[in-house]
């Protein structure tokens, strides 16, 4: 079974609880040496710092980095990445529900405006009841739009806001863009932008359904939710 070639990014305790899922129930020691012998390598993430301070004059910082919820749907985040292809930026919007870091709602798009924002809340409230929820975000200037904001008051969403350059108020939908990267579209060979969100959609996919996680008991987003909601 050759799980480092379907997903490279596995280090030696992700690849050692991938193959005790798998039925084969080995030391990790053991697992650290082979891939040391066989030169068998994770992916590391890079990790930035940032010591913004500024406050929103919208939303408060209501989240205050409280990132577990024993509750689904009760506290979202949401950012906007840009994602390289052909010498050209596209930009992913996606929506994560805090309870099981699950991504609940996203869209791509070639253009990084309001509408990409507002399109994806549109699918997050086809998909779950919003009333009563809080979304975090950053400051940027969709974000910050009256027309943003009024969509959020309509629906029953309570805003919140990071401070300004503060990446670490928001480090959940932070984390999962880094993984994204680093675990798929740095490996593929996107050359159009079909390809690129079918891309996207294969690795949120897997994320939601296949990616254990060490806070979710080793558990998919996805399995996590079922095992404690059903």
């Amino acid at each position: 079974m050759e799980i480092h070639c379907l997903r490279p990014f596995f280090g030696y305790p992700r690849m050692t609880v991938a193959l005790r899922k798998a039925g084969f129930w080995v030391n990790h020691k053991r697992v650290y040496r082979l891939m040391k012998e066989l030169h068998i390598r994770s992916v590391i993430r890079k990790k930035r710092r940032y010591f913004g301070k500024t406050a929103s004059v919208i939303h408060p910082n209501r989240l205050n980095r409280q990132f577990q919820t024993e509750h689904p749907n009760r506290f979202y985040v949401t950012d906007i990445t840009y994602l390289p292809i052909n010498n050209r930026f596209y930009y992913l919007s996606a929506v994560q529900d805090l309870f099981n870091n699950q991504i609940v709602a996203w869209k791509v798009s070639a253009r990084n405006d309001l509408k990409l924002v507002m399109d994806t809340v549109e699918e997050l409230q086809r998909k779950r009841d919003m009333q009563g929820t809080l979304l975090h975000l950053d400051q940027g200037f969709q974000y910050t739009s009256r027309q943003y904001n009024q969509r959020l008051k309509k629906l029953g969403v309570t805003g919140s806001h990071s401070r300004k350059g503060n990446c670490l108020d928001n480090a959940c939908i932070e984390s999962f863009f880094s993984h994204l990267k680093t675990e798929t579209l740095y490996f593929s060979q996107c050359k159009t932008e079909q390809e690129l969100h079918q891309a996207v959609q294969d690795y949120i996919g897997f994320y939601n359904h296949e990616r254990f996680q060490k806070r979710l008991n080793q558990c998919s987003p996805v399995f996590y939710r079922r095992t404690l909601v059903a």
